[in-house]
C-alpha cells in the first residue's frame, strides 16, 4: 500500500513525466526524433518542407492517395510549392507519405493537421479531428506527443483529443504521452512569410508535455509558449477574428462612399500613410479560404454554451455575407446603365477563381457564389484564373467540377458583355482586360495598376 501511494504522490508523477519529456528532448537534440504529420495539404506539406530543411525524419500520412503520389513522385501538388521545392522534398530521403496510417508508428510527434469545416447551421464539424484521433489511439505508444494544428473552439484539445486518446490507447496524457496544441499560422502565395518565420504559439497543460511541445516546433521556427492549450486554442481564433471583423469594416465603408462617390482604395492608401493608430484592409467580392469565413463561428458556438453573445462577430459575418450580392447589384446596374443590356442572357467572365491571390486555392472563395447568383439571373458565366486550369470536385459545388479556364486572349474574351475581377492574380494581363472588355467590374482595385488607357468603362465595386 505505501508503494502504491509513493507511486501516485505528486513528486513520483512529476518524475515520470519528466523523464518522458527528457527522453523526446533527446532525441530532438541528437535529431533522431521522426515527425508525424497528418494531413498533406496546406499546413501539413510546408509544415514535412520545414522539418526536411532541418534534416529530421517525416512521415506523412494522408487518405487522399493521389496526395501521396504526387508527393512521393516529386510532382507539384500546390502551386506555390514549384517543382524544383518537391523535386528536392523527395530527394531527401527523409520524407515519405503514405496512406497507411500504420506508419505512424516510428513517428515521435504526431501532427494532426486536418480540415474543421463548419456544418450547415455554422456549428463546428469536428468529424475529420475525431476520426483521426481515435485512429491514432489504436497505435499510440508511450513517449510520443499529439498536437493538433487544426484551428478549432477553446477546449477542443482538452475535452475531445485527451479523451479520446486515452480511451482507445490505454495511455496516460501527461505522463505515457503528451497532448498540446499550436495553431497553423500558414498563408500560402504570401513571398515574405513561410513556415520557419511565422513564429509558432505553443499550449499545453503540464511543464512537461510544454518542453516537448516547444522541443518540437524550436526545430523549425520559434516557438511561443502559452498557458495552456485553451489559451493557444483561443489564440488562433482572436487572430482570425481580427482580420474578420476588419475586413467587414472596409467592405461596409465601400457601399458607403461608392454612392458618394468616394473610392475606398484611395482613402484607404491615405489612410495609411499615418504612421500609426491605423492597420491596412482592403474589400472584395466576399471571404474566402478555410480560415477567416470559418474560424470565427467557432468561438460564437462556444460562447452560447457559457451564454454569452458575440454580436459583434455575428454582425461583422452578416456583412460579409452581403458581399457577392452587392456586387451582382453593381453589375446588374453597369450592365444596364453602360451597356443598355440586362443581366439575363449576358456573358460574363469571372477573373479569378481562388479566394486570394497568387495560389489555387478556391476553398470558401467568394467567386463561386458569385457564379452561382449570376447564374440564377440568367447570366451566362465562364472564368480565367492562370492557377486553375479546371476546377477539381469539391463538397459543395460538385456541380462545377470540369469546368474549365477561358484563355486571357483578345480571342478568348472576345463576346464576353462584362469581365468580373474577382480575384486580383498578379500574372493576370489587365491591360487587354481594360482594352478589350466593353465593361469591367473590379472588386479588387486590380485596374489601378494599367496605365495610359482609357479606364471609363471600368467600375470599382
Amino acid at each position: 500500500m505505501l508503494n502504491t501511494v509513493k507511486e501516485h504522490s505528486p513528486e513520483a508523477i512529476a518524475k515520470k513525466a519528466q523523464e518522458m519529456a527528457d527522453g523526446f528532448l533527446k532525441k530532438s537534440k541528437d535529431k533522431t526524433l521522426t515527425i508525424g504529420i497528418i494531413g498533406l495539404g496546406y499546413v501539413g506539406l510546408p509544415l514535412a518542407e520545414a522539418y526536411n530543411k532541418q534534416g529530421y525524419n517525416v512521415v506523412g500520412y494522408d487518405i487522399d492517395p493521389r496526395k501521396v503520389e504526387i508527393i512521393n513522385n516529386g510532382d507539384v501538388l500546390l502551386k506555390h510549392m514549384d517543382k524544383t521545392r518537391m523535386e528536392t522534398l523527395r530527394d531527401s530521403g527523409l520524407l515519405s507519405a503514405t496512406t497507411d496510417i500504420a506508419a505512424l508508428k516510428e513517428a515521435d510527434a504526431l501532427l494532426i493537421c486536418v480540415p474543421t469545416p463548419l456544418n450547415a447551421h455554422r456549428e463546428p464539424d469536428l468529424s475529420y479531428v475525431k476520426k483521426t484521433t481515435v485512429e491514432l489511439a489504436k497505435i499510440l505508444h508511450p513517449g510520443q506527443i499529439v498536437i493538433l494544428e487544426s484551428t478549432t473552439y477553446p477546449g477542443t484539445s482538452e475535452e475531445v483529443i485527451l479523451p479520446l486518446l486515452e480511451a482507445g490507447s490505454g495511455l496516460k496524457a501527461g505522463l505515457e504521452f503528451a497532448v498540446a496544441y499550436s495553431p497553423e499560422r500558414e498563408d500560402p502565395g504570401n513571398p515574405n512569410f513561410e513556415t520557419s518565420t511565422i513564429p509558432k504559439v505553443v499550449g499545453a497543460n503540464t511543464p512537461a508535455e510544454m518542453e516537448m511541445a516547444v522541443a518540437t516546433y524550436n526545430i523549425i521556427t520559434t516557438p511561443v509558449p502559452v498557458s495552456n492549450m485553451r489559451t493557444a486554442e483561443a489564440v488562433k481564433l482572436s487572430e482570425n477574428i481580427f482580420r474578420l471583423i476588419n475586413i467587414a469594416l472596409v467592405n461596409e465603408l465601400k457601399t458607403v462612399y461608392a454612392p458618394m462617390g468616394i473610392d475606398v482604395w484611395e482613402v484607404i492608401d491615405a489612410a495609411k500613410t499615418k504612421p500609426f493608430g491605423f492597420m491596412p484592409f482592403y474589400p472584395g467580392p466576399g471571404l474566402g479560404g478555410h480560415c477567416i469565413p470559418i474560424d470565427p463561428f467557432y468561438l460564437t458556438w462556444k460562447a452560447r454554451e457559457h451564454g454569452v453573445s458575440t454580436r459583434f462577430i455575428e454582425l461583422a459575418g452578416d456583412v460579409i455575407a452581403q458581399m457577392p450580392k452587392y456586387v451582382i447589384e453593381r453589375i446588374s446596374e453597369a450592365m444596364s446603365t453602360h451597356l443598355k443590356k440586362p443581366l439575363a442572357g449576358s456573358r460574363i467572365l469571372l477573373v479569378g477563381l481562388s479566394y486570394k491571390k497568387n495560389v489555387d486555392d478556391m476553398r470558401e472563395s467568394p467567386t463561386l457564389h458569385l457564379i452561382d447568383q449570376l447564374r440564377q439571373r440568367g447570366a451566362d458565366v465562364q472564368y480565367h484564373d492562370p492557377y486553375i486550369a479546371k476546377v477539381p470536385m469539391t463538397r459543395d459545388h460538385p456541380e462545377y467540377h470540369g469546368m474549365q479556364s477561358v484563355p486571357l486572349t483578345k480571342e478568348g474574351v472576345a463576346g464576353f458583355d462584362c469581365a468580373v475581377i474577382a480575384t486580383d492574380h498578379d500574372n493576370v494581363d489587365y491591360d487587354l482586360i481594360v482594352r478589350e472588355m466593353d465593361l469591367i467590374i473590379d472588386t479588387r482595385n486590380a485596374t489601378a495598376r494599367v496605365t495610359g488607357l482609357p479606364k471609363d468603362h471600368v467600375i470599382k465595386s
